[in-house]
């Protein structure tokens, strides 16, 4: 009779073996803190975000060549993606962890400054913010659509059809954005988590419970969606921003 394989010593003591709790925080802290000044300056200091058939995500969708007040971009832009993604379930676990030790990481204790201060979660402001989280939600998705009319209009150039580097990196993250969006808690909730039972009516599941079931199997990698996406967002803004000032020309793949 076969025995089951025994798991050694030197292997388990390997697959517990973590990372410090203080490089989650950390990393959080610079990657989060380090976009949230570069959206910044990009969308306050400057006046466009188009080169060519190329819209950066933080100018699109482009509000400003509507009314003709460059702050109704930065106001449109940066407030909704601003909203959902800081009040996404994934980032309040990042950032209460990263900037607040509220706490640092699981089974670590708080610093004693927070001993004088009771913690009061999300009822106070800014953090009752948090609760918009399902109506940022639908404007999330409003800008989506024009990302992706962004990312279409990036294939199309003044001779046709073609492929830049440029259209590429839209296309990768409207790609990220389409599957951090539609992981979302919110969503997940939206289309079968207020239910009580998928199968009373006629004993099946029901075509909410499939949704359900779908999402949450895409729940699972909301976090590498957030991150993913925060950075194609930030990479996209970059490329376009430097082929404005000159520093390359976009390559034609086709």
């Amino acid at each position: 009779m076969a025995q089951p394989m025994q798991t050694t010593a030197p292997s388990r003591k390997k697959a517990e073996k973590h990372l410090p709790y203080w490089v989650e925080p950390a990393f959080t802290i610079v990657a989060l803190g380090g976009f949230v000044i570069y959206a910044i300056w990009e969308v306050f200091w400057h006046n466009t975000g188009t080169y060519h058939n190329y819209v950066s995500p933080f100018f699109s969708p482009g509000v400003a060549g509507w009314f003709g007040f460059h702050v109704l971009t930065a106001l449109y832009v940066v407030w909704v993606p601003f909203l959902f993604r800081f009040s996404c379930y994934y980032y309040r676990k990042e950032y209460f962890r990263g900037f607040f030790f509220h706490p640092a990481g699981c089974a670590v204790a708080e610093p004693k400054s927070h001993k004088t201060r009771p913690y009061t979660g999300e009822r106070r402001f800014p953090f009752n913010l948090n609760n918009l989280h399902r109506y940022a939600w639908y404007l999330a998705v409003i800008v989506l659509i024009f990302l992706w009319k962004d990312t279409v209009q990036a294939f199309i150039f003044k001779n046709g059809f073609g492929v830049g580097l440029g259209s590429i990196i839209l296309l990768i993250n409207a790609v990220l954005l389409t599957a951090y969006t539609f992981s979302c808690h919110a969503f997940r909730n939206m289309v079968g988590g207020r239910k009580d039972c998928f199968s009373c009516a006629n004993g099946k599941p029901s075509t909410g419970y499939k949704w359900w079931r779908r999402v949450s199997s895409w729940n699972q990698f909301h976090g590498a969606w957030a991150w993913a996406s925060l950075f194609s967002v930030w990479a996209a803004d970059l490329y376009i921003r430097l082929l404005i000032m000159g520093v390359f020309h976009d390559p034609r793949l086709f």
